[in-house]
């Protein structure tokens, strides 16, 4: 029997700029971005959506964002999965990781980088807006298991949040 699997999509925090030398992989997170992740990882638990696992690409902004979600939300650190190949990933690549990542897990979370997370969005959506820092979407899908998404997978999109819009 088929069972829903749910991907939730997370671009990173906000990242700081003021750090002349850094490579874009190793820039952190601004305050800004140090405040959004946490609110983003409290409405997991509000809207009762944490995932089993995240796989986090490993640019500092991305784990540092995977992290203060994971704390706010309680999702103990042993359940970050970092995937070199997630940083500044195509959709393609997004979904391979997701694919092949031999996760056991129905509800899973991707904190990943733009211009990869909003077209992916666009495309299982069929809505093209923008998808800003900290922004999270989640997807439905009727598949047996992780091995059958595909980017023609047809989801059910179950939400979208940004942080500037919610409370706090």
């Amino acid at each position: 029997m088929t069972q829903m699997h749910e991907l939730l999509l997370l671009r990173h925090a906000k990242s700081s700029w003021k750090h002349d030398g850094l490579s874009d992989h190793d820039r952190p997170l601004n305050r800004r971005g140090r405040e959004a992740a946490p609110r983003m990882g409290r409405l997991l638990v509000d809207e009762d959506i944490v995932p089993g696992v995240i796989l986090c690409s490993t640019a500092v902004r991305a784990r540092e964002t995977a992290m203060l979600v994971a704390e706010a939300a309680g999702i103990d650190e042993a359940r970050i999965i970092h995937h070199d190949e997630l940083y500044l990933a195509a959709p393609e690549t997004i979904v391979d990781v997701v694919r092949f990542g031999s996760i056991d897990e129905r509800r899973v979370m991707v904190v990943a980088h733009n211009p990869g997370l909003e077209q992916l969005v666009a495309h299982w959506s069929k809505v093209a807006a923008a998808f800003p820092t900290a922004a999270l979407a989640r997807f439905g899908f009727a598949i047996d298991e992780w091995p059958d998404l595909g980017l023609a997978s047809s989801p059910t999109p179950l939400g979208r949040w940004v942080p500037r819009e919610l409370e706090g």
